[in-house]
């Protein structure tokens, strides 16, 4: 009797819980915020194979180097921008968005949680010209912020150059700053 009514418990948290989607799998019909991993596949497919003048400084140590880029290593080197998307369905109603001119603001409101604290879109002749984005970590032994933005050139219509900057600092060691930019040929 015992080996029943455990499986039959079992049965019932399997069912309970297997038919839950997770946040990837749930598609919303409307995206309640700017699209940014759409904006992004949409122009880093326009650079396959394109070369780029890529600069990186660790904590004030700078390194220049020329290099090509596949689409896939475009991918890579934009992840904090494609983490920086805030269409999930979690944070469906944690942002304030507001038009200020050529401007889109999306900002985390004051008691929601995420690491995405603001995203700004800056629109030239109703196409997007640069988009930023604000991120911050921070818990007793850690604290992260991370800004990043691209540009989009309004003469050729692609990426024309980006940064991505973090500061991290672990309790008790230096901080330590890392800036990566790049600017398109």
């Amino acid at each position: 009797m015992k080996i029943t009514k455990l499986a039959f418990l079992g049965l019932f948290f399997w069912t309970a819980f297997s038919c839950v989607p997770s946040n990837e799998e749930v598609k919303m019909e409307k995206l309640p915020y700017y699209d940014i991993k759409g904006l992004l596949n949409l122009e880093l497919g326009k650079l396959d194979s394109a070369t780029v003048i890529k600069t990186s400084r660790i904590n004030g140590k700078e390194h220049t180097e020329e290099v090509v880029y596949s689409l896939q290593d475009w991918k890579e080197e934009f992840e904090y921008f494609y983490q920086a998307d805030i269409n999930i369905p979690s944070l469906a109603s944690s942002y304030s968005t507001e038009t200020k001119s050529d401007y889109l603001i999306h900002r985390l409101l004051p008691d929601s949680k995420g690491k995405v604290k603001e995203i700004t879109i800056r629109y030239v002749q109703n196409y997007p010209a640069s988009v930023f984005f604000k991120m911050k970590e921070e818990n007793i032994f850690f604290t992260s912020t991370t800004t990043g933005e691209f540009y989009i050139s309004q003469s050729s219509g692609k990426l024309d150059h980006y940064y991505v900057e973090t500061t991290q600092k672990v309790m008790f060691l230096k901080p330590t700053n890392i800036k990566i930019s790049g600017l398109l040929k």
